[in-house]
């Protein structure tokens, strides 16, 4: 047997299917049905409920923040954290090209910038070496923050990504971002439940924001949440996110351009549920990475893994291939059989509507869009 006939039949061994086998799908085991019906019998199933309450109130302690605020997905969390930390039309906002299209297109909703910088190539993250030599290049140290030498924009933000779940350097990110003034909002998206040197992914910015959508650790169907340890940041967000209303008995009166970002009762009342499942969620998906591991060992395939100092929620587990040529014969085969599997995605700057917007090299995002694979990493 080659190589990708022995993954393919390990994995349907795993999963316990011949049939399709998807990359992830979610996990309903816990009070979902029960909590969806209370969201009912209530009749508070939009934006005003108890499970919305309870929800924020669970993600503070997870999270280890001061306020949780929940919103209707992970993008327009992402959208409105920048906005939050003072991004503006016109300015620039450092960030990976190794990422899910939501992570640029958050950028520009505010209508900035995104500039791509290079990935690390053990933690698929944001690069504390791109950044840091992109700023000693570029950097124009003001007294109302950092601007671009060359292109006279403010560098109003740096928005890393926890790739996969893998956490990034995210506080040598932010001792040099905040050594050039530059906030920090963490994508932390695709991480709940990682951590670095023991303190939670989301904790480390000025804001957090996660994701819950269906194919997440836990879900919701949909759903997002931004934390921050600011208090006023995540009363902000909290106003922001409902349409900017003033409190009142009865009257409507908004005094600035809010969102309707709101997360509906329903979804915070399924979230809840899977929150509550989140520990066991973790600790069986450990147990899958561990048994890829021992697998690949064995077949001269690299299996990432976590490293030290860290704790992955190995949300999507994924291989490294020797090239493109490896990895494209890879895909195939897998899912051929049934088997989903997944490239990393595209880089951002490849993409028509951020061709041209500012890089640098990118030899480890290039090195890692050729060669990484996600394979299925579901709770079981």
């Amino acid at each position: 047997m080659t190589t990708n006939q022995k993954t393919i039949a390990y994995i349907q061994d795993l999963f316990e299917s011949k049939k399709f086998i998807p990359l992830h799908e979610p996990c309903f085991r816990g009070n979902e049905k029960k909590y969806l019906n209370d969201t009912i019998d209530s009749t508070f199933v939009s934006s005003i409920g108890a499970y919305v309450d309870t929800f924020e109130l669970m993600m503070q302690n997870i999270t280890n923040t001061k306020k949780a605020v929940a919103v209707v997905n992970g993008t327009a969390g992402i959208q409105v954290a920048l906005r939050l930390v003072g991004v503006k039309t016109g300015n620039e906002v450092l960030t990976q090209a190794l990422t899910f299209i939501a992570t640029a297109n958050a950028i520009a909703y505010n209508n900035a910038h995104p500039v791509f910088l290079d990935v690390d190539r053990d933690t698929m993250g944001l690069s504390t070496v791109a950044v840091r030599n992109f700023l000693e290049e570029y950097g124009d140290l003001r007294q109302d923050g950092c601007y671009n030498k060359k292109t006279g924009n403010k560098i109003a933000a740096c928005l890393p990504m926890h790739t996969f779940g893998f956490p990034v350097r995210i506080d040598e990110l932010v001792e040099i971002c905040s050594a050039w003034n530059i906030p920090v909002v963490e994508d932390a998206a695709e991480s709940l439940g990682s951590e670095l040197k023991g303190k939670p992914t989301g904790s480390f910015g000025q804001l957090g924001v996660f994701s819950f959508n269906g194919n997440k650790v836990v879900t919701c169907g949909g759903g997002g949440a931004i934390v921050s340890n600011t208090l006023a940041l995540g009363e902000k967000a909290k106003y922001l996110t409902t349409t900017a209303k003033q409190p009142h008995p009865y009257e409507y009166y908004h005094d600035e351009m809010g969102y309707n970002f709101r997360m509906p009762n329903l979804n915070a009342a399924l979230a809840c549920a899977q929150l509550e499942n989140l520990d066991s969620f973790l600790e069986n998906k450990r147990i899958l990475a561990k048994s890829y591991q021992t697998f690949f060992d064995g077949e001269n395939i690299k299996f990432r893994t976590e490293l030290p100092e860290t704790k992955a929620n190995y949300w999507l587990m994924c291989v490294e291939m020797e090239n493109r040529e490896q990895r494209d014969l890879f895909l195939k085969e897998t899912n051929a059989s049934g088997v989903m599997t997944r490239p990393i995605w595209q880089l951002m700057y490849k993409l028509p509507m951020y061709k041209d917007c500012i890089r640098d090299e990118q030899l480890n995002a290039e090195f890692l869009e050729d060669r990484i694979v996600n394979i299925p990493s579901s709770v079981r």
